[in-house]
């Protein structure tokens, strides 16, 4: 049975942390807000491309921790290692590209002198959408490396093996 655990079951929960906080994250925002979100978006080009890419980047991360995380006798498939780090260090993008958005919509909100208060809501709510959507592929992108590392010295512990030795550590 612990071999069951520590092989196959923590493995797959550690792998569907992320996509866990995922959703909580998105429930957590209030239901005006993803309305509003939801039906910008639909229009959004540069939504559409953060969403995308960080969807493809998201489901590639939890794919390669979920093999990370696989105990293998005395120790873990470090395989996907290189990836995790250089993936998550992609995920370093998404502000950026939804900063983008932002100044772009700003911009063209601006670039129109005779508008109403109410043409300013309408036209800086790209900026709005760009930079929450950065924003939350970052913040999902970030945790999959993060639950490998935590994960394993789980299941390292629960498998009898003592925490990993670290360089600078005595």
């Amino acid at each position: 049975m612990r071999r069951l655990i520590i092989q196959h079951l923590l493995p797959l929960v550690f792998a569907l942390v992320p996509a866990a906080v995922a959703v909580l994250v998105a429930a957590s925002i209030p239901a005006d807000a993803q309305r509003y979100y939801i039906q910008r978006v639909r229009i959004s080009a540069i939504d559409w491309l953060i969403l995308g890419m960080g969807t493809l980047l998201f489901v590639t991360q939890t794919l390669l921790v979920r093999r990370a995380l696989k105990w293998q006798g005395d120790g873990f498939d470090e395989g996907p290692d290189p990836w995790l780090t250089h993936l998550a260090q992609a995920a370093e993008w998404f502000p950026l590209l939804g900063l983008i958005g932002t100044v772009a919509a700003i911009l063209q909100t601006f670039n129109s002198t005779d508008f109403a208060p109410q043409e300013v809501i309408k036209r800086y709510a790209p900026a709005i959408t760009a930079t929450g959507s950065g924003l939350f592929m970052a913040l999902i992108n970030i945790l999959p490396t993060w639950v490998a590392q935590v994960g394993r010295d789980l299941i390292r512990s629960l498998a009898g093996g003592g925490p990993p030795k670290r360089e600078g550590r005595a």
